[in-house]
């Protein structure tokens, strides 16, 4: 369902809350189908990010060490990702 959701287990170093938190973000848009927050949606879908946030470090945290880390990237790791915060910062 949410191919575009990057495993985080056995990364290192571990996925910090940032990298969780957007993952989190990540499904509870998917869905919802809540692509852009009204008054009405930023409640309800903030407490849903916060909840899956808090279940995903969880179950990272009791969950066995993995043989081989991820084959893709988390994408707050990515260069250009990471470049473009940089830029929106200073």
């Amino acid at each position: 369902m949410c191919r575009n959701i990057t495993a985080l287990r056995g990364l290192e170093p571990a996925a910090t809350p940032e990298e969780i938190e957007a993952a989190a973000r990540q499904y509870v848009r998917k869905v919802t189908g809540v692509q852009s927050l009204s008054d009405s949606t930023r409640g309800p879908f903030e407490a849903a990010v916060a909840a899956v946030a808090e279940a995903t470090a969880a179950v990272l945290a009791e969950l066995p060490a993995r043989r081989q880390p991820p084959t893709t990237v988390p994408p707050l790791r990515r260069p250009e990702v990471v470049a473009r915060m940089a830029a929106r910062r200073g």
